[in-house]
């Protein structure tokens, strides 16, 4: 059964499924009680940070030759040298207790979708084939401010198989203009004709 805050956040068309979204609306409820909500997105971005710049601090996360107690261990030492706040310190210690840091970087992905939601942004996600210059991001955010109606916050991810273009997902709504798809579509039309 969910809580009344979870129920509240659904029903305002933000949707919460899966294991990581479970975990990370619980983070958030924790984090609103306590009145720590800022401070907790601080540490959940810093913890996102050193997830990102260290290739052995993810592997272990993701590496199930490691038990959970190991895994645990290594997460305490990370958390007190980056003097994250004792809830996010408690909560990591119960996500790596089940057996769930696989699914860290996904919890930290769906609070800020969370955190975004409460406080009235609407975030997009961004795929491009190459990285945006300064400008080009600029014109992005402008151009979707301008589709929907207020700011919004633009998280970039690079594929290479898309060729060119991007793939823009805003809530449930996706623009795809990436060269692959526009060259399958193609594909697709020429079979008709021929």
């Amino acid at each position: 059964m969910p809580s009344d805050m979870a129920s509240k956040i659904v029903s305002e068309n933000l949707t919460i499924s899966g294991l990581a979204g479970r975990y990370a609306i619980a983070l958030f409820e924790l984090g609103l009680d306590a009145k720590l909500l800022d401070k907790v997105a601080k540490d959940m971005g810093a913890l996102r940070a050193l997830l990102q710049e260290s290739k052995d601090l993810k592997g272990l996360t993701l590496n199930p030759v490691f038990s959970s107690e190991e895994k645990g261990r290594a997460m305490a030492a990370v958390v007190k040298t980056a003097k994250l706040d004792k809830l996010v310190a408690n909560f990591i210690g119960v996500v790596a207790h089940n057996g769930r840091l696989d699914q860290l970087e996904n919890i930290i992905s769906e609070f800020n979708r969370i955190l975004s939601h409460h406080n009235g942004e609407v975030s997009a996600s961004v795929v491009t084939a190459h990285k945006l210059t300064k400008t080009q991001l600029d014109a992005l955010k402008a151009k979707l401010k301008s589709m929907v109606g207020s700011d919004v916050n633009v998280e970039t991810n690079l594929d290479e198989g898309l060729l060119g273009g991007m793939v823009v997902k805003i809530g449930s709504r996706m623009i795809d203009s990436s060269l692959t798809t526009k060259l399958a579509n193609l594909e697709e039309l020429m079979k008709e004709v021929g």
